[in-house]
């Protein structure tokens, strides 16, 4: 089966504020969307190739983070509403706990071993007001 999950939006209020964050918690550039002009849209890529491939780190299989503002869309940060996106850790959870703080959001729930079929599982509020999950294997 494919999968069935190819992009996710995160809303923003301040761009450049999500964009500074984002840029500390995951340790990889972050690129505007083509076409944005600036303003609204921004794209996580990936290292080599094309300028709109997706970072490994972030993929589900093809999947792209994209960070979205007030203008485009009529979505509105939240920790109690909608989904919770969950990025993956990639064996630094802890890290990324550390790097949350540092860069300026907070932990919500810090980590906990849901065993082997859930691993390691955090949520953190980022800049923006956005409840995101962390996730790491248990192997």
């Amino acid at each position: 089966m494919p999968n069935v999950v190819v992009w996710v939006d995160i809303p923003v209020k301040d761009m450049q504020r999500a964009r500074k964050f984002y840029e500390h918690l995951l340790g990889n550039p972050i690129e505007e969307l083509p076409g944005s002009e600036g303003a609204s849209a921004l794209l996580m890529p990936m290292g080599t190739g094309s300028d709109m491939d997706v970072s490994a780190d972030l993929a589900i299989a093809g999947s792209t983070l994209g960070f979205i503002g007030d203008g485009v869309r009529m979505t509105q940060p939240s920790t109690t509403h909608g989904p919770i996106i969950y990025l993956s850790a990639n064996d630094d959870i802890d890290g990324m706990l550390e790097r949350t703080v540092e860069a300026g959001g907070t932990i919500h729930a810090p980590k906990q071993d849901f065993g082997q079929m859930g691993g390691w599982l955090a949520l953190i509020v980022d800049t923006e007001g956005n409840l995101i999950g962390l996730s790491q294997s248990s192997e």
